[in-house]
């Protein structure tokens, strides 16, 4: 069809649009993730020899020493930030970013049709009572409901004959359901989780297109994330922390030593986490810049050339090996596996904005609004991206919050 790869072809009409701005972006994140992995497998094989071993690291040990390793350096268990999380307050707290940033508000409705009885119904509206949409709410698990945590949509924003039609908009996940003692608590993992997937659900209750083809999450698969993504930054400020972080036994706010802890915690084992991320994208990104089958002999030494070409280390292995990538063959995601990357570098990039001037300054989240989350698909995404951020996106951000810089 005219392309020189599969890989140009696709990302035509993405954000990155083409395989070079992709390989240029993280090859540099592999960089610097290198020089991170090479320290974390020293500090892991000193480890190793002091415990009076004489075996060289390898890639099946590296969780093990991570976590003792982990364990030694933060002393910092997550379970101890679970009594703190009660999904009311997190629910709560969460509509209450919201509120700063936009001014909607969050009304339960009780006399409306449920799928299923466990739901929770919210209208939103904005700041002036002006009707946004239904957001569903999904939070317990059921013998008949899938695994995992989703945002999905029963109706689309639309506009009809110059109306916008209110969309109704499902959020899905699978938290501990509370028992006849205790209320249904989350981990701190799990309170990002419930953020990513409220900004989905903003992403599409905030959409104001024309057309239902170009509403809400109707975007290129490599910006899709950027209003989930962003939403999880809010969940680790302290103010919010704070705000939503309440012992469901005492009412004692999370202390700032643990929320310190969780901090430092979450900046561990950062260099293998980015570079066995970023490596199984490029791994797909080579695959689909191939031009002539005779340029592959084994899969195994194709495997090692893309590994010796990043500089992957050998103690970390690819995330999926090639004959097993289901996600590149067979699963949508061929030339697609770097946009969770692409979304991360997007989502740091574009909070940074909010740190520069506030996390809740308003004029910063208006533009947020109006260029990413109400815009949808209906222009082009890199330029509505430049609109909000005055430039477009670096790693910098990126490197600075996963502790690299």
């Amino acid at each position: 069809m005219g392309y020189d790869t599969y890989a140009n072809f696709v990302l035509d009409d993405r954000m990155a649009k083409t395989p070079e701005r992709v390989f240029e972006l993280l090859n540099k994140l592999m960089s610097e993730g290198n020089k991170v992995a090479k320290q974390e497998r020293t500090e892991m094989q000193t480890m190793i020899n002091e415990e009076g071993n004489d075996f060289k690291l390898a890639p099946w040990d590296w969780w093990y020493y991570a976590e003792k390793l982990r364990v030694k350096k933060y002393d910092f268990n997550e379970e101890e930030t679970r009594p703190y999380f009660k999904l009311e307050n997190v629910r709560n707290g969460m509509f209450e970013v919201a509120n700063k940033l936009w001014g909607l508000t969050f009304e339960e409705v009780k006399d409306i049709p449920k799928y299923n009885e466990a739901n929770i119904v919210f209208e939103v509206k904005e700041a002036n009572g002006d009707h946004l949409g239904l957001l569903y709410m999904d939070f317990h698990p059921r013998a008949s409901k899938g695994s995992g945590a989703w945002m999905t949509s029963f109706r689309k924003q639309y506009t009809e004959n110059g109306k916008r039609v209110a969309p109704v908009i499902s959020v899905v996940c699978n938290f501990t359901a509370p028992t006849k003692d205790k209320p249904s608590l989350l981990t701190f993992d799990e309170v990002s989780t419930l953020f990513h997937e409220f900004g989905h659900a903003l992403h599409g209750l905030l959409s104001n297109t024309t057309y239902y083809t170009q509403s809400g999450t109707s975007v290129p698969r490599d910006y899709v994330e950027l209003p989930s993504q962003i939403m999880e930054n809010w969940a680790s400020q302290p103010e919010v922390i704070k705000m939503m972080g309440k012992h469901y036994e005492t009412g004692e706010t999370i202390p700032d030593e643990m929320i310190e802890k969780m901090k430092a915690a979450g900046l561990h084992n950062q260099g293998f986490t980015l570079t066995e991320f970023i490596a199984a994208g490029l791994l797909d990104m080579s695959w689909h810049m191939l031009t002539d089958p005779s340029q592959i002999t084994t899969v195994q030494e194709f495997e090692d050339n893309v590994r010796a070409k990043i500089g992957l280390i050998p103690e970390i292995a690819f995330r999926y090996r090639s004959t097993y990538f289901g996600h590149i063959f067979a699963g949508g995601y061929a030339v697609g596996y770097y946009g969770y990357a692409w979304a991360e570098i997007l989502d740091a990039d574009a909070f940074q904005a909010f740190k520069e001037n506030g996390i809740f300054d308003k004029e910063t989240a208006d533009k947020f609004r109006k260029y990413v989350l109400s815009a949808g698909g209906s222009h082009d995404a890199m330029e509505n991206y430049v609109k909000f951020r005055g430039q477009e996106p670096t790693i910098d951000a990126l490197l600075e919050r996963r502790g690299l810089k």
